[in-house]
């Protein structure tokens, strides 16, 4: 089959490779869409992940497709199915799963390998995160469930309240997830870089934009539409270390402040001892999801109740794969479906 491969810092090649077989309990699908994520892109140009992969591997973590093999053990699911697998699951058994702390367990199941003509499905994703995609769903929405279920764990953790002034930093498809989620009760100011992508957050429910190359002045700004005060909330999604600093300086006394977009390796910020003691801040960083958050981001998107379509630019081909990350990285496309049916 072919399939994309990462080797190392914007090294990736399309090759043909085994197509996979199931073992027990695992299942293989065909797969109809992988969507890119904000975290390819990010994989692509630093050339590995602190986690979830080692080089060279197998590439892409989001899609959706049909199961075409079904290894034994393997009950309640059959050749056919239209399903929809997070890439990870955890344990269920360690320290943290067994405080509900899932995202933090340390024997997570990983799997790549979603930009490929097909996909093979581990047991333990099988039995804890894999879901039927409900009938008349594309596949190309049913594909951006894990994204969503991550942003969905980074709500809860931000323990927003209703009519809360929410700042979101950064205009990514992550960003504008985060917009779509939180402007259904609460306002919500968007800061990106991208004019188009702020127009979508406006469509997703964002009550100001703001383009940080025309406005600078970041906290300036958050702190004239806050009565003097800043955000209740901050949600920083960039993965940019300035950034996270940016984030802290817009936050109101006794704000919450999540960190959620992942840095590079090795990197650190400076944070006001002063600011942080005496304003009783709640800094807060916030890793992928849990199997609650998937379930509930594949309830959401089937509901219809928020167009995520608008994240997706376009639908291409898994040859054009290369292309597209160059196209992330000129910021002309949000997410794009890469479809392996595609000519």
């Amino acid at each position: 089959m072919l399939a994309a491969l990462l080797y190392g810092q914007e090294d990736l090649r399309l090759e043909q490779v085994a197509e996979p077989t199931p073992t027990s309990g695992e299942v293989v699908i065909k797969v109809g869409v992988a969507t890119t994520c904000g975290t390819d892109l990010k994989v692509w140009l630093r050339g590995g992940h602190a986690k979830m992969l080692q080089l060279p591997t197998l590439f892409g973590h989001e899609a959706a497709g049909e199961i075409v093999a079904v290894g034994t053990g393997v009950r309640d699911w059959q050749v056919g199915d239209r399903i929809v697998a997070n890439n990870s699951a955890p344990c269920m058994k360690c320290f943290f799963c067994q405080r509900q702390e899932y995202s933090l367990c340390p024997n997570i199941t990983w799997n790549n390998g979603t930009f490929a003509e097909y996909l093979k499905i581990p047991a333990a994703i099988v039995q804890h995160n894999m879901l039927r995609v409900p009938d008349g769903l594309p596949l190309s929405l049913a594909s951006m469930t894990e994204p969503l279920a991550c942003v969905l764990h980074g709500v809860a953790r931000s323990h927003v309240q209703p009519h809360d002034r929410v700042v979101v930093l950064g205009d990514g498809a992550i960003g504008l997830m985060f917009v779509a989620v939180l402007a259904q009760t609460s306002q919500v100011i968007l800061w990106g870089g991208n004019d188009h992508r702020l127009k979508i957050g406006q469509q997703l429910g964002a009550t100001h934009t703001f383009n940080y190359h025309h406005i600078p002045d970041i906290p300036g700004v958050v702190k004239e539409i806050t009565q003097g005060w800043g955000a209740d909330v901050v949600i920083e999604a960039t993965g940019v270390p300035s950034v996270w600093e940016t984030a802290i300086t817009c936050a109101r006394p006794g704000a919450t402040v999540n960190l959620f977009g992942g840095c590079p390796r090795d990197t650190s910020i400076t944070v006001d001892t002063e600011k942080l003691h005496y304003s009783e801040l709640t800094l807060k960083g916030v890793f992928h999801n849990t199997p609650e958050y998937v379930r509930a981001a594949l309830s959401l998107i089937a509901s219809g109740k928020i167009p995520f379509e608008l994240l997706i630019s376009q639908e291409r081909s898994l040859q054009d794969l290369e292309q597209v990350f160059y196209q992330m990285k000129a910021r002309e496309v949000i997410k794009v479906a890469m479809i392996p049916g595609l000519p």
